[in-house]
């Protein structure tokens, strides 16, 4: 790497006084051995940790003295079956050192020397994209794990400018991306803010149509409440009859069902699970049917397809009845509150094991609007929902960019192009 920054380029083991692996210990038992173990999953990307459901392992004492966290600590994700968690970096504070925390054996502790270098410090650094870069290069990769070492990590190069300047360095950036978070943050609550307006727009389209001034009536189905007078409502077991036909050969286009993109062709997935040698035998789906994962189902894993193919023969396919045109039927279904009422009538005994089997779906009531007013709502739900993904799209890209800036900043800011930092 040539040294073309501001400051002198040094190995990271040249601040370091511990560079360690932690430990795993074995299952819980119940006792005062018991201890908190740390895991890239408590690490966010921005350095920070978020210990909301921590792992709890059973640690004998000489063991633990090895692996507890202290303040200033410094944990990196050095073994991950993902690429984006390898080098994640995070600076163990006050708070988390009072926790009594150990780190897992897929993770390594750095203890840089105070004397010289500053903590935090060597935390932004790790965190920038300068340091990523060099991990992404550096890792290897086995068995489907990326896997960086401590000789690896001792040899990262870093640039180390002095102590008083890597104090300054850390203040200034704290104080700029805080405010950059803060613009960051506000952007992310306005796209939870249109998805909430999407959810709560679709509802009261489907289930109260587009006449503010209609008159309602009970419709005697607790979980769709009153409706239009002149509507209609039936149960599915009439609507929604269930066909069973098999592909001879299992060359049509194969569907994936999730309760993100309802029904898509796997081939638009970015997807790694285990496929079927032959798709023989799997269920034929053809265009404007209801899909439904029986597994998944209690997530809202269903929907209308928009294209022929073959699911899973796990799932369950339905005919779509006159009464109901399907891309209103599509809206219905992937409503939370629809989902919530079909998975009143799943069975299994765990929510994680839950099924919905043709019985329970039939147990289910369907609002039935005029085929007209069935057009209108699609047409205006098409339509705001394509206005809302712009702006989305607008809104995601602005935060991209935004975190660009900020990995720029501080890149720019710990190799010592921005006097302004470190002067």
């Amino acid at each position: 790497m040539k040294n073309q920054e501001a400051f002198p380029i040094v190995a990271l083991k040249y601040c370091l006084i511990a560079n360690d692996g932690g430990c795993w210990g074995d299952d819980p038992k119940n006792d005062e051995f018991d201890r908190i173990v740390l895991r890239s999953t408590e690490q966010e990307q921005n350095g920070r940790l978020a210990i909301v459901d921590p792992e709890l392992r059973n640690i004998h004492p000489s063991e633990f003295v090895k692996c507890k966290l202290r303040k200033n600590d410094i944990l990196i994700t050095k073994s991950s079956g993902s690429p984006q968690h390898i080098g994640k970096s995070s600076l163990i504070t006050t708070e988390v050192e009072n926790m009594n925390c150990a780190y897992s054996n897929f993770m390594q502790r750095i203890r840089v020397d105070e004397a010289n270098t500053s903590p935090i410090y060597i935390s932004i650094l790790l965190n920038s994209e300068y340091v990523k870069r060099q991990f992404q290069q550096l890792t290897n990769s086995t068995v489907g794990l990326g896997n960086l070492n401590a000789e690896v990590i001792s040899n990262i190069a870093i640039p180390k400018p002095p102590r008083e300047c890597q104090t300054k360095i850390a203040n200034y950036l704290d104080k700029e991306t805080q405010r950059i978070d803060a613009l960051i943050d506000a952007k992310q609550k306005l796209l939870t803010l249109l998805s909430e307006k999407r959810r709560a727009m679709i509802s009261h389209a489907v289930t109260k149509g587009l006449n503010p001034k209609a008159k309602l009536k009970d419709s005697g189905i607790p979980w769709l409440g009153e409706i239009p007078v002149h509507w209609g409502v039936e149960r599915s077991k009439w609507i929604l009859p269930e066909h069973d036909e098999r592909s001879e050969d299992g060359t049509e286009e194969l569907l994936s069902v999730s309760h993100i993109t309802g029904v898509t062709s796997r081939a638009d997935k970015d997807v790694n699970m285990f496929m079927a040698e032959s798709l023989e035998g799997y269920k034929k789906v053809r265009a404007n049917e209801l899909v439904i994962n029986t597994l998944w189902a209690w997530m809202g894993a269903m929907g209308v397809s928009p294209i022929d193919g073959i699911a899973s023969p796990a799932y369950n396919v339905y005919s779509i009845s006159q009464e109901l045109i399907p891309e209103y039927l599509n809206q219905l279904v992937r409503m939370p509150v629809f989902v919530q009422e079909v998975t009143r009538y799943s069975k299994g005994v765990w929510s994680s094991r839950l099924r919905l089997y043709p019985e329970g779906l039939y147990e289910v009531y369907l609002p039935i609007p005029p085929i007209a007013e069935q057009e209108q709502i699609i047409a205006f739900l098409k339509k705001e929902q394509e206005r809302m993904a712009t702006l989305e799209v607008v809104t995601q890209k602005s935060i991209d960019l935004i975190q660009e800036r900020r990995s720029a900043l501080i890149t720019a800011a710990v190799t010592g192009e921005i006097e302004e930092a470190w002067a």
